[in-house]
């Protein structure tokens, strides 16, 4: 019989992987072996919730490098964007997007490889100590930036293309859903897709399957339910742009 997985033993697997990939900015010893100790505690959390799979938990292991490539320019994305920063360590040590997306790109590979609660586990956990929520399933490229984060809200099919920014309180969430014979509802595409260096500023809410173009920027208070061609610049009746 399968239990829970142990939070305990996760949040230790997370603070390995963020030694992995910011040894400079890690209590952990140098000393540790931060793959194995992962491939460790991995197997035993996959091994409570479903069948082991080593191969699952070796093909995890591998896409390290490519999670730290990509974490390295969500800081990078943090220096360009806010003025406020003055160095790396800053963004690493002090900034919860450095924290949400640690969780949310390691959730979001093991949503990737098929392996059951931890993902959607490992993003609760990081919603609980920073406030911003984001599915394991969104899509989110690189370069991502989240300035202050409070209230943030990605749902599980969105998808961001790169060089995106949103700003505290955004949501990309659901207008509707759809629902089967026996109304229970439907895992369909429902999030907005955000294309290449999009911005969204405060408390927004764009709902639905819908496309925000490139280059647009997307004011604050505002809510958002239609198509939105590339370059616009969507702010609140009269307010001057």
């Amino acid at each position: 019989m399968y239990k829970a997985p142990s939070i305990e033993k996760l949040a230790r697997m997370m603070d390995l992987v963020k030694y992995v990939i910011f040894p400079d900015y890690s209590p952990i010893p140098s000393w540790t072996d931060g793959a194995e100790a992962i491939r460790d505690i991995l197997n035993s959390q996959v091994a409570a919730t479903t069948e082991l799979r080593t191969d699952l938990t070796d093909r995890f292991i591998s896409s390290l490098p490519e999670i730290a490539r990509l974490l390295h320019t969500d800081v990078e994305a943090v220096l360009h964007n806010d003025p406020a920063v003055s160095d790396v360590g800053e963004v690493i040590l002090c900034y919860p997007l450095v924290t949400v997306m640690l969780h949310y790109r390691v959730a979001h590979q093991l949503y990737l490889l098929g392996i059951p609660r931890i993902p959607r586990m490992l993003t609760e956990m990081a919603h609980s100590s920073t406030g911003i929520d984001i599915h394991p399933a969104a899509t989110i490229g690189e370069y991502f930036a989240i300035d202050h984060g409070t209230g943030v809200v990605i749902g599980a099919t969105s998808i961001i293309g790169n060089h995106c920014m949103l700003y505290q309180g955004v949501t990309l969430g659901a207008k509707n859903f759809s629902y089967d014979e026996n109304g229970h509802p439907i895992d369909l595409p429902r999030h907005p897709i955000l294309e290449d260096n999009v911005t969204v500023y405060s408390n927004t809410s764009i709902l639905g399957r819908v496309t925000i173009g490139h280059d647009s920027i997307i004011g604050g208070n505002i809510w958002l339910t239609h198509d939105v061609p590339p370059g616009s610049k969507i702010v609140q009746a009269g307010t001057e742009q």
